[in-house]
């Protein structure tokens, strides 16, 4: 691994760049620095609203004061020769430049803005929690300059996907066929991925988890997810399941039912046209539903985009897909969070036909907090959140036929809509999801720390 960070070497003396001061807190007050790999502003994904949910709803509950640090990339500049700039939108968020990163081992190469600008910014914050929501861009030499530089400072990492144990984008997907992997080791990422060796994906193991160990604590939002990471090898009695929480103000009443059927007929996809999101499956069950069922009033609204940037050969199959739909299927591009409320008024179903284990994605808690039942795949995640005959339907993950069932279901049955609706529970506030988290913090500061010191991450990037 190419210039590993040295957090021992002293700081250097050029200032850093006029930032704004956060807002004034309480002498008594818990600081806690919440760390993301992008800004909601720049980059609308699930892991990016949670920690920024997260942040607001410390500085609202009282007793604890936040600051946000998101990193972002090219085509965002830097501001001159430092790698922090203020957003402008608020004076206890900033944004750090991170660019040269490596994929494989998760790895910032660019040591020297961690030691002149992202170390020194902590050091003068001093936070007594720091609080990972990833390390994509990042890397995870920050974990470790925390570390070395706040040996008193709590640090608790948010794990989103799959990430450190998964070279395939973190999806846990055989790259052959699609196929779920089950569990993660350097042999069987070497089937993956022929020209790394076992012995190379060892190695990004043994970094991964050396750097993953330094932290106080782990949490991640699903329990299917927690226990991934606990057989791959991390300490269970650090990992706790906290559930994402929503900063929503209006609840979309149910959509009015009109016309002489009044079936609860709309469906809608959320999500990126990719692969993994399942898309094709959804297409061509909507395809399968028998004409005598769809009627004129049903409908399955697409809300996403990227379709553009996927691979040739699946563009094609969606086109295919979509030409045999025909005009069951209407496409409304992609959407912003703020604009759910409002899609929602013309939903009755949500659909997640995703094909990959999924975690805690936000349209499930979207969703249900406007009380709209949802058909998802029987696996991960998706299966853990969505009760199968409480609040929604499975259907076997990849099967067209099996999703064609439900949407028959869906629309033969006029009691099912209501049922599953009064089953629904209601998500979290970004409040709640605030204040648990510093129940969990206030514990981890009480306890004595018995963190396990780690190498530099140069030297244990040379022990494979």
């Amino acid at each position: 691994m190419n210039a590993q960070p040295n957090p021992s070497s002293p700081l250097p003396s050029s200032p850093l760049p006029s930032i704004p001061v956060a807002r004034a807190a309480a002498a008594d007050d818990l600081r806690v620095l919440v760390i993301s790999h992008a800004h909601p502003s720049y980059s609308l994904g699930g892991a990016e609203v949670a920690s920024h949910n997260l942040h607001k709803g410390l500085n609202a509950v009282g007793g604890v004061s936040s600051r946000y640090l998101a990193r972002v990339a090219s085509p965002v500049p830097r501001h001159g020769a430092s790698a922090l700039m203020s957003l402008r939108q608020s004076d206890d968020e900033i944004l750090y430049h991170a660019d040269d990163y490596d994929h494989f081992l998760l790895s910032n190469r660019n040591t020297d803005d961690i030691r002149r600008d992202f170390l020194r910014f902590v050091t003068d914050v001093r936070p007594d929690v720091v609080h990972f929501h990833h390390i994509l861009g990042l890397g995870l030499e920050t974990l470790f300059a925390v570390r070395d530089a706040l040996p008193d400072t709590r640090i608790v990492v948010t794990f989103h996907e799959f990430l450190s144990l998964c070279h395939h984008h973190g999806q846990m997907v055989k790259t052959a066929g699609m196929k779920l992997c089950q569990r993660a080791s350097p042999t069987e990422c070497h089937a993956c991925f022929p020209d790394i060796s076992p012995a190379r994906f060892l190695q990004r193991e043994r970094f991964v988890q050396s750097m993953l160990e330094l932290a106080d604590h782990y949490v991640s939002p699903s329990h299917f997810l927690a226990q991934r990471f606990i057989e791959w090898g991390l300490d269970g009695s650090r990992m706790s399941v906290i559930e994402n929480g929503l900063d929503i103000a209006e609840t979309a009443p149910p959509r009015p039912l009109t016309g002489p059927a009044k079936r609860r007929g709309s469906f809608a996809y959320f999500g990126q046209m990719t692969p993994y999101k399942g898309a094709d499956v959804l297409l061509d069950a909507v395809g399968r539903v028998p004409e005598s069922v769809w009627g004129e009033d049903a409908r399955m609204m697409i809300f996403g985009g990227n379709l553009e940037r996927q691979p040739p050969a699946y563009q094609a199959k969606i086109a295919a897909l979509v030409e045999k739909a025909g005009d069951r299927v209407r496409f409304y591009g992609s959407y912003q969070n703020a604009e759910m409320p409002r899609l929602m008024r013309s939903v009755d179903w949500m659909i997640m036909p995703s094909v990959w284990w999924e975690n805690s994605p936000v349209v499930i808690q979207e969703a249900f907090f406007h009380g709209r039942p949802i058909i998802a795949s029987n696996i991960g995640g998706m299966a853990e959140k969505i009760r199968d005959g409480v609040d929604g339907l499975h259907f076997r993950v990849g099967s067209a036929e099996d999703l064609a069932d439900r949407l028959v279901e869906a629309l033969t049955d006029d009691t099912l809509w209501d049922r599953l609706r009064g089953g629904i529970r209601a998500p979290d506030t970004h409040l709640g999801f605030a204040r648990t988290h510093l129940d969990l913090y206030r514990r981890l500061r009480s306890q004595r720390p018995d963190i396990p010191s780690a190498p530099a991450p140069e030297a244990v990037a040379r022990t494979a």
